[in-house]
């Protein structure tokens, strides 16, 4: 589910109410246990040895987790924390760790998001950016989007004159398999307002977060 990005002629508890999302389970857990038993025997496994047990309800438990992004919104997790604030300067909060999963092998995408804006009134509870970030990384995902989503909301939310979103992540659907090419990692990025138009804003930002990148 995707939210879509509001105009900037509405008010932010219009905007907050527009980027919220929130999916509803469509199957019981019982169900969900069932296929992961079936996926166990297609895979050559006995479910019903000791080992194996409780495999399926532990599976089920952890894509819950991993995927709890799509039983947030926006609105829940900013809790009111958006302020009033007369700055122009930017907001950074750079190296926000993310666990996110492909959604093409369901496999983990881990990482770091880098995020900065220039106020236009209004500022948001930094712990919030990070939570913004974990709430779009719960879901199965592409990078791109992540990225995009990331800034969409931002922007959505606060109306800021710029936002700069950049994720710097490595794939194990490309470690693990397929081309098996541990180290490679992918680096996404999502501009707007000055950070697109001005080049010396950008290049500010982009001075701000450049380190060496190293994924354990």
């Amino acid at each position: 589910m995707t939210a879509q990005l509001p105009s900037k002629n509405i008010s932010a508890d219009q905007a907050i109410a527009a980027l919220s999302t929130q999916a509803q389970p469509r199957v019981s857990d019982a169900e969900m246990r069932q296929a992961v038993r079936t996926l166990l025997i297609g895979l050559g496994e006995d479910p019903d040895r000791e080992g194996l047990l409780d495999t399926p309800k532990r599976v089920v438990k952890a894509l819950k987790f991993l995927t709890s992004g799509y039983n947030q919104s926006l609105d829940e997790l900013l809790n009111g924390a958006i302020f009033h604030e007369n700055t122009n300067e930017m907001v950074l909060v750079r190296d926000i760790d993310l666990f996110s999963s492909c959604e093409h092998h369901i496999l983990p995408i881990l990482g770091r998001a880098h995020v900065a804006y220039i106020p236009n009134g209004k500022v948001i509870g930094l712990s919030k950016v990070a939570r913004i970030c974990e709430m779009y990384a719960r879901r199965l995902q592409v990078q791109e989007r992540l990225t995009a989503q990331i800034a969409d909301a931002l922007q959505g939310l606060l109306q800021p004159q710029g936002v700069a979103v950049v994720v710097e992540a490595t794939h194990m659907c490309m470690v693990m398999r397929g081309v098996q090419k541990p180290g490679s990692w992918t680096v996404t990025s999502a501009m707007k307002g000055v950070f697109a138009d001005d080049a010396r804003t950008r290049q500010e930002f982009m001075s701000l977060i450049r380190h060496s990148p190293a994924f354990h």
